[in-house]
């Protein structure tokens, strides 16, 4: 369905849906060879028509590599054709990139005869797909015999938030996201202000004054009379919500 999720994070790749093409040629005189990556993040690749079935990846492959052999004046002869990612062998590995930030998907194809060893060699398609504003086209980087690599920048590459409930409206959610950050900001910076206050004044009555223990508070007689005052205060609160409820006899006194 072209939507992942990877962590705490939800990507959707349908904007990348359908089939994409990349090249690179490699200069070999007299003769260049192509190589040409077909791929598909989200489904299968569709089969080529008017091309023998020789000479493309059989039906249940997300990722094929062609190697075209051209030489001036002669017919282009197709070398190569390596099934780098497909259904059988998918086993799809999706990990979020940090720096710079997108997606790596990785994706598995079956063995491929190899001209460095004498046993066949597992293929492996790897999309770095980076996160961007503008979608670029792919660029096919590079391919070693065993792993095809291909980046790509898109906005697929950045993750995003559910989209909110059809006739809902998510800005309240945020509105109060806002509100809760913006309390947790203020009591922190209170913290601090007060740390730093108690902090300070503790040094400078031991650099000043010599003293220790609680005679570091700094103006300790006040802090010592705030559960007083804080008394009082509960104190006339009460008894002025007391003579406001006893008053309503309307004025009358008895006599």
């Amino acid at each position: 369905d072209c939507h992942k999720i990877i962590g705490d994070n939800k990507y959707d790749f349908s904007a990348l849906s359908g089939d994409r093409t990349v090249s690179r040629t490699r200069l070999s005189p007299p003769t260049n060879m192509t190589d040409t990556l077909r791929f598909n993040v989200c489904k299968e690749l569709s089969l080529l028509e008017g091309v023998d079935a020789g000479e493309q990846c059989s039906s249940g492959t997300w990722a094929c590599l062609s190697k075209v052999n051209t030489k001036q004046g002669e017919s282009d002869r197709v070398v190569a054709v390596i099934p780098m990612a497909q259904e059988s062998e998918l086993r799809a590995e999706y990990a979020a990139l940090s720096s710079p930030r997108g997606v790596k998907m990785t994706l598995h194809g079956p063995p491929y005869p190899s001209s460095i060893t004498l046993e066949p060699t597992p293929q492996t398609f790897i999309l770095n797909l980076l996160c961007n504003t503008e979608a670029s086209d792919p660029e096919f980087k590079s391919y070693d015999g065993a792993q095809a690599i291909v980046e790509w920048s898109a906005p697929s590459g950045c993750n995003f938030r559910d989209a909110p409930a059809e006739g809902g409206d998510d800005k309240p959610e945020r509105e109060v996201e806002a509100v809760g950050s913006g309390i947790g900001w203020f009591f922190l910076l209170l913290f601090v202000v007060f740390t730093g206050y108690f902090a300070l004044g503790a040094y400078y009555n031991y650099t000043t004054y010599g003293a220790t223990g609680v005679d570091l508070i700094p103006h300790r007689d006040f802090w010592r009379e705030v559960p007083y005052m804080l008394r009082d205060v509960v104190s006339h609160l009460c008894s002025s919500f007391q003579s406001r409820h006893s008053s309503s006899r309307g004025g009358y006194i008895s006599v």
